[in-house]
């Protein structure tokens, strides 16, 4: 990370010093955005509004404090490459479990009583990020977005004991949405709030009261089979419960273990009734005592010893979506949205593929740049329609694939001597729940595959992959993708063609030199007064060149621009291919060496558009149909 710019300051330099003002326990009559519900989706949310100190944020929570014991565990890897950005990554590795492998049982065809090992393959394929999938409380993942709000400048915390009681959303107005809450503290009478806020997020899960107060409703599946799961310390000869495991017992169920971080907890999620139409899993008062005991059936003959459980519950199956995840409405030119719903709030799903948890945190991910965008003037309110758009065609694809992992699993083993469907489809399906398949149509926000051919690698409106690189100031071997940060700026990585980078001629060097000093670039236009070059839109460039043959001096002044009150150059703008390990970006990425390219990525890491490093045009065309032009 970087500090010091302005002037040397002694304490943590991840506590944010700004012109925000800090939070107080009284909620203001006015607000920029209310968010409702402190789980994933919201927290996500709070964390990325929290680094813009100009926009005035507030997160109501109906619970009386933090989350303690959470239902979700899995962390994907493409929600890991969204912690680096947030910059607690680390963090999660080195608490979490780590899924390095997973193995697959069913019942011996030569012995009903006995499970054997029909599998085992690696969770993850080699190469897909550089990010592990992970096991970890949700608990802990909501603790580190506490800790990034608590360090902006505002020093945003949620607040709790407050219930939304109803919405009232007006046709006009700078604050058209009036919130009440009523405020129940443990210590004091109940008190009735109103807030008006410019936009309303709601991510209040299943129940939402923001999603009613919208006119929607989750439709679907309803529940037809019922699941036990339980955290458990135990004692067992089971030689996989280290390891996720799937189970497929014929006539005793399904069973998944998933290791929990520490070294000793597991979860266990076990197979239980089906439920008749319209019934709900508490009426049938399934007890610990019968979770355990199909536990051990399925287990046959290992044993399996529970001394302790930390947790359990019994759920019941159902994929539901709503038709928006806004109250917008259908007519491209009518009334623009305000109103918002994220997470388990818009799309509910069974939890044993690991999605639930990671689709609301990339669903508010989606949402916190253009509101940022937006409530700064920097871009127009009609940027907020893509956000429904976008994330909708997601939830229908996890609602189909959950849909088809819950039938699979489920399933009886299909015979003897042939790999269960479940293990098939878990294989076929490795990519998706690594979280990296998403891919955004072309739009707004995402360009025509015209020039994919210049970094096959870089999969427009997909997730940037990141690859090794050095950085050429200080020879430091690091990921280009960890450059991105959660600040609501766009990134153009320029890759460098063949002609030498300190060559005026070079297509490099142009496109570098339009953008630093013609008056018509988009760095300029967009950006204001007093601001950082960077400040809009974070260039960075990266050339075919071996670091020790290179001089930073040598590169265009706009990978070395002066910044800050003092002028002092921003030395970490300029990257070389890591040819010390055999890890080229350019042949990682099957980026064209001969003629270069511009990856355009935006604030949530995927990327938006790659073109020619000579196509000006193209490009300003596209920030155009983005930004509104700024008085810089």
């Amino acid at each position: 990370m970087q500090f010091h710019l302005n002037g040397f300051r002694s304490g943590d330099p991840t506590i944010i010093t700004g012109p925000g003002r800090p939070q107080t326990d009284q909620l203001p009559a006015n607000v920029d955005v209310l968010i409702v519900g402190s789980g994933s989706a919201g927290l996500t949310l709070a964390a990325q509004l929290s680094a813009f100190p100009d926009i005035t944020t507030r997160l109501v929570e109906v619970k009386s404090g933090p989350m303690e014991k959470g239902q979700a565990d899995g962390v994907s890897c493409r929600s890991m490459e969204m912690f680096e950005a947030f910059g607690f990554a680390h963090t999660v590795m080195r608490e979490a479990y780590w899924v390095n492998e997973t193995t697959f049982w069913k019942t011996d065809p030569d012995d009903a009583d006995r499970i054997v090992r029909t599998g085992r393959i690696q969770d993850v394929e080699e190469g897909l990020s550089e990010m592990p999938h992970v096991i970890l409380n949700q608990a802990r993942v909501h603790d580190m977005y506490l800790n990034v709000m608590q360090r902006s400048a505002h020093g945003l915390a949620p607040d709790y004991d407050r219930r939304l009681e109803r919405l009232d959303v007006a046709e006009t107005g700078t604050h058209p949405v009036t919130a009440t809450i009523i405020h129940s503290p443990a210590d004091a009478d109940l008190t009735e709030e109103t807030v008006r806020a410019r936009y309303v997020v709601g991510c209040d899960g299943a129940r939402s009261t923001v999603r009613a107060a919208m006119g929607l409703e989750l439709k679907g599946d309803s529940a037809n089979k019922a699941w036990g799961v339980m955290d458990v310390l135990v004692v067992t000869d089971f030689p996989n419960i280290r390891q996720k495991t799937l189970v497929q017992a014929v006539d005793s169920g399904a069973l998944l273990v998933i290791p929990r971080e520490g070294g000793y907890m597991a979860r266990i999620y076990v197979e239980l009734d089906s439920l008749g139409a319209g019934e709900r899993a508490r009426n049938r008062n399934i007890t610990l005592e019968r979770l355990i005991a199909t536990a051990q059936r399925i287990f046959r003959p290992y044993s399996f010893e529970v001394k302790d459980t930390v947790w359990w519950s019994v759920y019941e199956i159902g994929q539901r979506l709503t038709e928006s995840f806004d109250n917008a409405g259908d007519a491209p030119d009518g009334r623009l949205p305000s109103v918002f719903i994220a997470g388990d709030a818009c799309h509910t799903h069974s939890p044993k593929a690991g999605q639930g948890m990671n689709v609301s945190m990339g669903d508010s991910f989606n949402l916190g740049w253009k509101l940022a965008a937006v409530l700064q003037g920097r871009a127009a309110p009609e940027l907020l329609r893509t956000y429904s758009a976008e994330r909708t065609a997601v939830a229908r694809k996890l609602i189909a694939f959950d849909q088809e992992w819950t039938r699979i699993l489920a399933a009886q083993s299909r015979g003897a001597g042939s790999a269960p469907k479940f293990q098939e489809y878990f294989a076929e399906h490795g990519r998706y729940t690594a979280g990296v398949t998403v891919q955004y149509e072309p739009s707004q926000l995402t360009g025509q595959p015209e020039f994919q051919h210049l970094a096959i690698g870089f999969k427009i409106g997909m997730r940037l992959h990141s690859a090794p690189v050095i950085r050429l100031a200080d020879a430091k071997q690091m990921h280009l993708g960890h450059t991105v940060s959660a600040d609501g700026r766009w990134r153009l990585f320029l890759f460098a063609d063949a002609v030498h980078p300190a060559s005026f001629d070079s297509r490099l060097a142009k496109l570098c030199r339009y953008l630093y000093a013609d008056a018509a670039s988009p760095l300029h236009i967009y950006g204001r007064a007093g601001e950082d070059i960077d400040a809009v839109i974070d260039v960075r460039g990266i050339v075919q060149n071996d670091f020790r043959s290179l001089d930073l001096g040598d590169l265009p002044i706009l990978l070395r621009p002066p910044k800050g009150r003092f002028g002092l150059i921003d030395s970490e703008k300029a990257f070389c291919p890591d040819l010390n390990n055999d890890t080229d970006i350019f042949d990682l990425r099957g980026i064209d060496r001969r003629t270069g390219c511009m990856l355009i990525v935006r604030p949530d890491q995927y990327v938006a558009h790659i073109l020619p490093l000579d196509d000006f045009a193209a490009m300003s065309a596209f920030f155009r149909n983005i930004f509104l032009e700024q008085d810089g």
